[in-house]
C-alpha cells in the first residue's frame, strides 16, 4: 500500500509542475489559459480521487490487516497441528526405530553365535578331513563310530571289541548271539580313496578307472572278512561290513549292483550307520527273546516246585482231617457218657424221695440196674487226639 501512496504523490507533484510550466508561458501564449483551468480542475478533481482513493486504501489495509491476521491464526492452528502431528509420528518412529535396533542387535548377536558355531565347525570338518586322509587315523574314526552305535543299543555283556579269534584274526566288534546263528563278527571299513577318485572323475576314462579300484576295494574288503571272520563251530555263517559313511553305502547300492551281489554269495552283509541301527535293534529283540525263554524255563521250574509243595499240603490237610473225624466221634461218645451219668444220678434221687414220703426208714434195697442199651464209656486214652 505504501507503493501506492508514492505513486500518488508522485502524479500529483507531476500535475502540480505542469501547472507551474503553464503558468509560465502564459505570458507567451494567451491560448493556453482555457487549458491551465482544465489543468487546474483535473488536478482538484484528481486531488480529490486521492482522497477518496487514500481512504478506499486506509480500508483496504485495515481488511487486508484483519484477514492477515485471520491467515496468520489459521497458519499457526495448523503449523501447531502439524507440529504436534510430526512430533507424535517422530516420537513413534523413534519408539519404532529404537525396538528394532534392539531386535536387529539381537539377531546380530544369533548372527554372531552362528558365526561361530560355522567356525568350529569348519575347524572340526578341517580336522575330520585330516584323520580321513590318513588311513590309520580313519580305520580308527569307523571302529570308534560302531563302538559308539554297538553300545548306545546293546548291553555291555553282548558284545566285545578287538577279539580275538581262534584263528588268531582280531575282529573289530563280535556280537554274541546264542546259538543259532551264534556270535556274529563286525569289522570296519572306509575305502575312501577310490570313493574320492570316483567323484572328483572329469572325463569317462577316469570314472571307468575309479569304477574299477572302488569294486577292487569293496570286493577286496568282502573277502578278507569273508576268509578271517566266518570261523566254523565259533562264529556264526555270517558277518557284517560296516561302512562308516551314508554316501558310500548309498553309492555302492545305486551303481554296483554286482559288488553287492557278490557280498551277499560271500555271506558278509554290508551296512550303514543307519542300517547298522536297524540290525542291532533285531539282534537286542533276539537277545530279549533268549533271556526270556531263559527265564521261562526258570518259571516253569518254580512251578513244579510249588505243584510238589501244594500235593504235600493237600495230603497234611487229608491226615488232619481224618484227625478231626476221629475227635468229632469221641466228643459224641463223651456225650453220651454224660448223658448216661446224668440219667442216673436223676434215678437215684427219685428213689430217695420216695422213701421220704413213706415215713419210714430206708431200707437196704438193692437197686436194679437199668438195661444197658447203650456201649459202656469208652477209654478216652486209647484214640488218639
Amino acid at each position: 500500500m505504501d507503493i501506492l501512496h508514492v505513486v500518488l504523490i508522485i502524479a500529483v507533484l507531476a500535475l502540480l509542475g505542469g501547472f507551474v510550466l503553464l503558468r509560465h508561458r502564459k505570458g507567451n501564449s494567451t491560448g493556453d489559459d482555457e487549458r491551465l483551468d482544465a489543468l487546474a480542475a483535473a488536478t482538484a478533481s484528481l486531488a480529490t480521487a486521492q482522497v477518496d482513493l487514500g481512504g478506499r486504501l486506509s480500508q483496504m489495509a485495515e481488511q487486508t490487516a484483519l484477514e492477515r491476521a485471520e491467515l496468520m491464526r489459521t497458519l499457526h492452528e495448523r503449523l501447531d497441528g502439524v507440529s504436534k502431528r510430526m512430533g507424535d509420528s517422530l516420537e513413534q518412529s523413534a519408539t519404532r526405530t529404537a525396538t528394532s535396533l534392539g531386535e536387529l542387535g539381537k539377531h546380530l548377536n544369533v548372527i554372531d553365535q552362528a558365526q561361530k558355531n560355522i567356525s568350529d565347525l569348519a575347524g572340526q570338518v578341517i580336522g575330520l578331513q585330516d584323520i580321513l586322509d590318513n588311513k590309520q587315523a580313519r580305520g580308527a574314526f569307523g571302529e570308534v563310530q560302531l563302538q559308539d552305535l554297538v553300545t548306545s543299543i546293546l548291553p555291555p555283556s553282548a558284545v566285545s571289541f578287538q577279539t580275538t579269534l581262534s584263528n588268531q584274526r582280531r575282529v573289530d566288534c563280535l556280537i554274541r548271539i546264542p546259538h543259532p546263528p551264534g556270535p556274529i563278527a563286525v569289522d570296519a571299513k572306509f575305502p575312501l580313496e577310490s570313493y574320492h577318485a570316483l567323484r572328483q572323475a572329469e572325463d569317462e576314462g577316469q570314472r571307468k578307472a575309479a569304477q574299477r579300484a572302488f569294486r577292487a576295494a569293496i570286493g577286496k574288503h568282502i573277502k578278507d572278512i569273508q576268509e578271517r571272520y566266518i570261523v566254523a563251530g565259533e562264529t556264526a555263517d555270517s558277518a557284517l561290513m560296516f561302512l562308516p559313511s551314508e554316501a558310500v553305502y548309498a553309492e555302492l547300492h545305486a551303481n554296483f549292483p554286482e559288488t553287492v551281489e557278490q557280498s551277499y554269495r560271500a555271506r558278509v552283509w554290508i551296512v550303514s550307520p543307519t542300517t547298522l541301527m536297524a540290525t542291532l535293534n533285531t539282534v537286542r529283540a533276539v537277545l530279549k527273546d533268549a533271556r526270556m525263554r531263559e527265564q521261562a524255563g526258570v518259571i516253569q521250574g518254580e512251578v513244579m516246585k510249588l505243584m510238589d509243595d501244594v500235593h504235600r499240603l493237600d495230603e497234611r490237610t487229608q491226615k488232619l482231617q481224618v484227625h478231626f473225624g476221629q475227635a468229632e466221634k469221641d466228643l459224641e461218645l463223651i456225650a453220651t457218657s454224660t448223658k448216661k451219668i446224668t440219667r442216673r444220678a436223676e434215678q437215684i434221687e427219685e428213689v430217695q424221695l420216695a422213701d421220704r414220703e413213706d415215713g419210714e426208714e430206708p431200707e437196704d434195697v438193692a437197686i436194679e440196674e437199668p438195661k444197658n442199651t447203650a456201649p459202656n464209656i469208652v477209654d478216652l486214652s486209647d484214640h488218639k487226639s
